[in-house]
């Protein structure tokens, strides 16, 4: 999930050879994209035994994941393979009428072919974010101004005019203008004049066909995904393919998947195959239910999650695990809620020993379940006592054990770095964001300007040679190499002439901080604690249930409500 980074899983991989410690970033029938906003029926049951499990039942939810998805960002292949005794169906049109061919074996590759004359591409720039939820809020703010907006993540996240609002240049520039007149100075075009295009073509039995949509449809067993030419990239997929056009001049392959099956892909990457089994069933209930409040995430793009840390990481069929499967069949159409609701279901690797409300991280309205909860079962510290205060978070921070993160890898951590590379580091963050700016040379002098109650930076300053450069909340993370959090404190590094040579950050968690934490859900788990009690823990005042027609997606979900079945 969301949670930049690797996976709690890959960090567990990487510390067992150096004292088994875990970690991990944070950073989660009938179709879903096209309904306004609410209401599931319960699923039926999917069979979680065999390698894809059994031809899903009516009421199963079908997710759309992207699972490669800017494909033709350079000449590129994929080789498509049936499993053994399945044929692939391949469905494309040619012309008006659909062509349908089967095969064992077929590429999709991607070639740079030249137009018969230069084009222009062209499209307004609003703003650039770290986060989906930052770039979410800031298109709300657009929204409440009478501006069209959509969201895309070309890289990173960004908001653009409606492209089918705003459709020529001289409508863009005079938006453009009239912003710049109200004092805007993120809004930007960004345009170029493109020679060469992405084409995909389909390669089956010595035959190519240049198609920019194909389908691929298994017979009954998943089907072999292998990324380039190397054979370890290869990954198995349940469900059916799509390859399509983006927002950004490539393509996509989308995963059509029911929900079910799409947890086996991501529980045991987003946490361990080897994690306690309470801790599973946690880690199964949340990312079902975050899988169902993030479907607006790749609207613009003609799918709903993606397979990474910006949502949750998904690995299709490959690295499946019994433990696992057991919990997400036992947890069936279970999810999160709060007063009917489907919870924000947040989760990250390592809270650093306190949870974060949503606001301390993003821009928003806060969520009432997701409060700032000192990850102990003790008094390790007195909540009257506000981590604002930077005497009282220091402290907090000397503290190490007591918690039920004690141990980890990233529950404590510092880090320095030298003046020279804080400097090369906001230089490239200002550039890489277009943030509006003075040209500076050197920094003078890095303060932290706000801390919230639960201890997270909120406004970190800092003093150039030119004037003050400010990075908010979630995006100090992006503007500086050592943070690994929000939840941390600077000393400043003096040389013998008592120079300021650089900056010590010293801190604690791994992630975002909001919501679960999945070490201190582990060890929950390992002291007997069941997923209920885990999720209780985190996400105060939320309630476990099945899935039913009262239940709503939330307040930014476009969805209908579900035909009862």
């Amino acid at each position: 999930m969301q949670k930049k980074g690797c996976t709690l899983r890959q960090n567990l991989v990487k510390t067992k050879s150096q004292s088994r410690k875990f970690t991990r970033p944070a950073g989660m029938g009938k179709r879903l994209g096209h309904w306004s906003r609410t209401i599931l029926t319960v699923f039926g049951l999917i069979g979680l035994t065999a390698a894809s499990g059994p031809a899903p039942s009516s009421n199963d939810v079908e997710l759309k994941v992207g699972v490669v998805q800017r494909f033709g960002e350079e000449p590129d292949q994929m080789t498509l393979q049936a499993t053994s005794g399945d044929r692939l169906m391949l469905r494309f049109n040619t012309g008006d009428r659909q062509q349908t061919l089967q095969t064992t074996s077929a590429k999709l590759e991607v070639t740079m072919q030249p137009l018969p004359a230069p084009a222009l591409e062209e499209r307004l720039v609003l703003g650039i974010y770290r986060s989906f939820e930052m770039a979410e809020d800031s298109a709300k703010a657009w929204q409440a101004k009478g501006i069209e907006v959509e969201v895309a993540q070309p890289e990173r996240w960004q908001v653009w005019a409606k492209r089918d609002v705003y459709k020529t240049p001289l409508v863009r520039r005079w938006l453009l203008q009239n912003l710049q007149a109200q004092g805007d100075r993120a809004a930007y075009l960004e345009t170029e004049v493109v020679q060469k295009v992405p084409k995909a073509s389909l390669v089956v039995n010595g035959f190519r066909y240049d198609r920019d949509q194909i389908e691929i449809i298994p017979g009954k067993n998943p089907i072999q995904v292998t990324k380039g030419k190397n054979s370890k990239n290869s990954v198995l997929y349940a469900g059916s393919l799509r390859l399509q056009p983006n927002a950004y001049g490539t393509y996509t392959l989308v995963n059509q998947v029911p929900l079910e099956i799409y947890l086996r892909g991501v529980v045991p990457h987003e946490l361990d195959g080897g994690a306690p089994y309470a801790a599973a069933e946690a880690q199964a209930i949340i990312a079902r239910t975050y899988a169902l409040r993030n479907l607006r995430r790749f609207t613009v793009d003609g799918y709903e999650l993606c397979a990474d840390t910006h949502c949750q990481v998904y690995k299709g069929l490959t690295g499946t695990v019994p433990t696992t499967d057991k919990a997400i069949a036992a947890t069936k159409g279970q999810v999160l809620t709060y007063q009917n609701e489907l919870v924000d279901a947040l989760y990250s690797s390592t809270s650093g020993g306190i949870s974060a409300p949503f606001n301390d991280v993003w821009n928003g309205p806060d969520r009432p379940y997701l409060q700032a909860v000192v990850d102990s079962s003790g008094t390790i510290w007195n909540p009257q006592l506000s981590l604002a205060q930077e005497q009282n978070f220091q402290r907090f921070i000397s503290l190490k054990q007591g918690f039920h993160e004690t141990g980890g890898n990233w529950f404590r951590w510092s880090k320095a770095s030298s003046i020279a590379q804080i400097t090369q580091d906001l230089q490239l963050y200002l550039k890489r964001t277009k943030t509006p700016h003075t040209p500076f040379k050197a920094i003078k002098q890095l303060r932290v300007a706000e801390r919230s109650p639960s201890g997270r930076i909120i406004r970190l300053a800092v003093q150039t040679d030119t004037g003050v450069v400010e990075i908010l909340k979630d995006d100090i993370r992006s503007a500086f190499r050592p943070p690994r959090s929000t939840l941390f404190y600077l000393q400043p590094i003096y040389g013998a002439d008592k120079t300021l040579k650089g900056y010590a950050f010293t801190g604690g968690g791994l992630g975002h901080g909001v919501g679960m934490s999945q070490t201190g859900a582990f060890n929950l788990a390992k002291a007997g604690w069941s997923s209920q009690q885990i999720l209780n823990f985190y996400y105060p005042g939320a309630q476990i249930q099945p899935l039913n027609q009262s239940i709503t997606f939330g307040p930014d979900q476009n969805t209908k409500a579900l035909p009862n079945s």
